[in-house]
């Protein structure tokens, strides 16, 4: 009988670390210091580290630090906010949400990210702002996005929620850690990310003491200290349990990256110049992380492949299937009539296979015959 397939394996990856995450856990409920403490300024200190970022701050999930890292830039209601069309609706909605204007652009239809050339087409006078997604698991090219960024005076907030542990390459010799090219990097640890807590999390990064101070107020209902409210803030904090399970995560972080690029590899084998297929793309400027798997098919076979798999209890996914001006909540930003091609594209044609720490060979190639029996 054939095991059951995930999308995620959580329960294995636990599995693993079963002992150091129980007795973290553990510690934490001994010491009924819940809310901030040892273990949550342990952790921002220690992903300072790893990213090799001055400043850590963490918050209570994704959506809250891209949210925070807008309020941390002082824009005011009507600025715009360049953001890809073809991502998750969090990166678009704090934008809406502070009363700015999200400028949905087209993408890569390679790499899924937004480019240099892409944003400049889109930058008015109204122009603030640009958050580049590095979707799926490698970065954006965060090298001419930066060169636009300056020549046009405009902030850049990486949401890094997809590709924590993705290296950066420039063109000079260096690398960086993406999340922390920009002026302020922000990530999420749902728990399918490639770094997830066992609940909701999130942090932002920066190099800028200005900046850090002014998240860190923000992120604690705008004061710097107890009960003396100098600016606008929310209540946004990463609890000490999930702090705990990210220490431990944390220190396997680059192991799960190279489990899931393994995976990767088998799935690139396994379909290698299928002619009905086309696998991902690799750019050279960034290592690839592979928060998703996402292959493009024929549109007209996209959901009949969905359906085949799904009968052999294959799971798949479809990140994302409306183009984000296609919601109705982001009518009132767009041109009614007007299409961006690639995002177009790709919302009709792509769709992600399993992928995960815990994928064995003999689970991908069960995967992969389901795959290519559709084709058969």
């Amino acid at each position: 009988m054939q095991e059951p397939i995930h999308m995620v394996d959580l329960q294995r990856q636990y599995q693993h670390i079963q002992e150091e995450i129980d007795q973290a856990i553990l510690d934490v409920v001994r010491s009924s210091r819940f809310i901030k403490g040892p273990q949550v300024e342990a952790f921002e200190d220690e992903l300072s580290q790893y990213l090799k970022v001055k400043h850590v701050i963490s918050c209570a999930n994704g959506t809250d630090a891209l949210q925070i890292a807008l309020m941390a830039l002082g824009l005011q209601p009507g600025d715009e906010v360049i953001v890809p069309s073809f991502t998750y609706v969090a990166t678009a909605e704090v934008i809406g949400l502070l009363r700015f204007k999200p400028v949905m652009i087209d993408v890569d239809p390679d790499s899924f990210n937004i480019t240099g050339t892409l944003i400049e087409e889109a930058i008015t006078e109204k122009t603030k702002a640009i958050v580049p997604v590095h979707l799926f698991g490698q970065s954006a090219p965060m090298e001419e996005i930066m060169a636009v960024a300056k020549k046009h005076q405009l902030y850049v907030i990486e949401d890094n929620a997809q590709a924590i542990g993705s290296d950066y390459h420039f063109s000079h010799g260096k690398s960086a850690k993406t999340g922390t090219i920009g002026d302020i990097g922000c990530t999420s640890f749902f728990p399918s990310k490639n770094l997830g807590c066992y609940g909701d999390g999130g942090a932002l990064f920066t190099n800028d003491d200005v900046l850090a101070a002014k998240i860190r107020m923000i992120a604690n209902h705008g004061q710097s200290r107890q009960y003396y409210h100098d600016i606008l803030g929310v209540n946004s904090r990463l609890d000490a349990i999930q702090a705990a399970v990210l220490r431990i995560k944390l220190k396997h972080l680059d192991h799960y990256c190279d489990m899931r690029r393994r995976a990767a590899d088998v799935y690139d084998d396994l379909f290698f110049d299928h002619r009905h297929i086309i696998t991902p793309y690799r750019v050279d400027y960034s290592t690839h992380v592979f928060h998703q798997y996402t292959l493009k098919v024929s549109p007209a076979d996209r959901d009949n492949l969905r359906e085949h798999l799904a009968a052999l209890d294959i799971p798949s996914m479809v990140y994302y299937p409306v183009p984000l001006y296609e919601q109705k909540a982001y009518a009132t930003y767009w041109e009614e009539g007007k299409e961006l091609e690639n995002t177009e594209m790709l919302c009709a044609s792509v769709i992600s296979l399993p992928i995960h720490t815990e994928l064995t060979q003999k689970l991908q190639d069960h995967i992969g015959e389901g795959v290519l029996s559709y084709y058969s």
